[in-house]
Parts: C-alpha cells; sequence; structure tokens
C-alpha cells in the first residue's frame, strides 16, 4: 500500500511532487479481499453504510416502478432503499447474490416498502426481456430504470487482459445495459428516467482498469446519444460517475492492501458510503430533474473536478 507510516486508524503519505509534507486520510475498511466478482456485500468488514436514517422521504417517486441492476448491494441497495423511502416500489436484479439480495429484501419491507427479486446473468438478452416481461407483469408499468450492476478487475498491464475478460467487462458494464433499456424503452411514458452508472476512472483513466475505464467511457457516449434520441419523448438519460465508495465490488477486485488507501487521492482525503450518493439517484428519477438529461454527475469528493 502506498503510505510512510500510519497512526491510530489514520495513514499519512509524502508526496515531493506536489510539495505536500503529509496528507492524512481517514481508512474506511482494513485490508481484505474477495475471490469472486461482483463481490459479496454480507463477507465485508466493516459492512456498508446504505442507509441514512436521518434522511425523510417526501414522496418523490410515490407510485413509481424502479428497476435496478446489482440492486441487492452497494451503490445499488442504497438507490433501492431511498426510492422506497420516496414511495417507489422497486425491482432488484441480482446474479448471484443471494444472502444479500434476501437482506436487502427484508430491510426494504422493514420500511413499508415492496421488493420483487429478480435473479439472473444481465449479459443474457433473453434474461433482460424476462425481466421487463416479469414486471410488467407483476406492477403494469416501468418509470424508472437504474443500469448499476457492473464488474471490474484489476491488471497491472494491457497484455495481462485476456480475451475472456475483455469480453466478459463489456458484456456486462455495456452489452446488458443496451439489451435492458431496448426492452424497457417500449413501456416508458413521458416524464421516465433512465440512470446509468459509469465511474470517475473514465475522466482519469485508470492505469491498472484499462477494460473497465473503457466500458464505463462507452457509457457516458451511450448516455449523451441516448439522452439525444429520446428527448422529445420527455424521457431523460443521465449519468453517475462516482468515485471511491465502499461496496463489494472493491475487495472483489483489487489487492487487499491496496483497500486502505482507496479514496485517498480525492480531495477529501476519503471514500464514502453507499448511502452518500442516495439522493442523486432519487434527484435524477424525480421531477427535480426535470429539465436534465445527457448529464454526468461527479460524487467524487473531489477527485476529479471541471
Amino acid at each position: 500500500m502506498n503510505y510512510d507510516y500510519k497512526f491510530g486508524n489514520n495513514y499519512y503519505k509524502y508526496n515531493d511532487s506536489v510539495g505536500i509534507k503529509s496528507t492524512v486520510y481517514n481508512i474506511l475498511a482494513p485490508e481484505q479481499s474477495q475471490n469472486d466478482q461482483p463481490g459479496m456485500e454480507y463477507l465485508m468488514e466493516p459492512r456498508p453504510i446504505f442507509d441514512n436514517p436521518n434522511y425523510k422521504g417526501s414522496d418523490k417517486l410515490k407510485n413509481k416502478v424502479a428497476i435496478i441492476t446489482g440492486g441487492d448491494s452497494g451503490l445499488g441497495k442504497a438507490c433501492a432503499i431511498a426510492y422506497v423511502k420516496e414511495g417507489a416500489k422497486v425491482v432488484i436484479v441480482y446474479y448471484d447474490e443471494d444472502k444479500d439480495a434476501l437482506d436487502t429484501k427484508d430491510y426494504i419491507e422493514t420500511l413499508g416498502g415492496e421488493c420483487f427479486l429478480i435473479k439472473g446473468d444481465i449479459t443474457n438478452h433473453k434474461f433482460c426481456k424476462y425481466i421487463v416481461d416479469a414486471t410488467i407483469n407483476k406492477y403494469g408499468k416501468i418509470d424508472i430504470l437504474v443500469n448499476n450492476a457492473g464488474v471490474q478487475y484489476q491488471q497491472d498491464c494491457l497484455e495481462n487482459i485476456s480475451d475472456e475478460q475483455l469480453d466478459l467487462t463489456f458484456k456486462v458494464n455495456v452489452y446488458s445495459m443496451f439489451y435492458l433499456t431496448k426492452e424497457v424503452l417500449p413501456y416508458l411514458k413521458s416524464g421516465a428516467s433512465i440512470i446509468n452508472l459509469s465511474s470517475v476512472t473514465t475522466f482519469y483513466g485508470d492505469p491498472q482498469l484499462i477494460d473497465y475505464v473503457s466500458t464505463k467511457g462507452a457509457i457516458v457516449g451511450f448516455t449523451r446519444a441516448l439522452a439525444r434520441n429520446l428527448a422529445l419523448k420527455n424521457i431523460r438519460v443521465n449519468a453517475i460517475a462516482p468515485g471511491f465508495f465502499w461496496t463489494p465490488l472493491q475487495p472483489a477486485c483489487w489487492d487487499a492492501e491496496k483497500i486502505p488507501s482507496l479514496g485517498s487521492d480525492a480531495a477529501m482525503a476519503r471514500g464514502a458510503m453507499p448511502y452518500e450518493l442516495a439522493s442523486t439517484f432519487v434527484f435524477l428519477a424525480s421531477d427535480d430533474a426535470s429539465y436534465m438529461t445527457g448529464q454526468v454527475i461527479h460524487n467524487n469528493g473531489g477527485q476529479v473536478m471541471g
């Protein structure tokens, strides 16, 4: 890990190149790793904070129906909980994280909300059609689509990225977004919202995530083009480019020793918990963002500015 010394829960770095003698940053988590993507939340230490108890809903999404991929944990889970607090019904699509998905469903039901779980592989176009058909059969409509699910794999150089890894990363992060959005579109009406997850890495180019960064850049282009395509139908399409948030994707991707320093290069010198992104999901899905489309919102603690 890149630090000079540790004191308590803080790490200190020395950086001659920018004239900073010591930079302190708080860590969210100690060293740890997981073997499989996209990772399991229940195995993380500490567990991510997905709900802000002080957040009070005000019916911004009352009677809306939202599909959220990767909604079992991490940012998708925080999104789902905030949507429920705002009066929406949520359809959570997940891969194989059964415990995380059931825990999220149970939590939502304790809030008095409604959650419909759908398990499967979003790289399969037929499954994406099934997601939409099942949602329509259950709720009769779709108002919001959150394309949140993704994978990332740490590799030191381009030569280490296998054809199989490249193919999988694009299928999960980009192809699935095309498939599911295509199937949802016939059911979206005026005022609907599509929210795609890009990444801060697209805007500074993480050297160990070349294929992942490429997919997240593609998502920015997809967002802008689709936003123009759907603008006159009053269907809004926006993206969020999060910085480092403590989600299962992190220990499932990075070497264990890198975990404590993730987020330390942000201006705020820290990473964030998933609940800190929840209100952004609400804003983009609600009428508060009625004149916003084709935009990328940067929640990254100042890691990238401008």
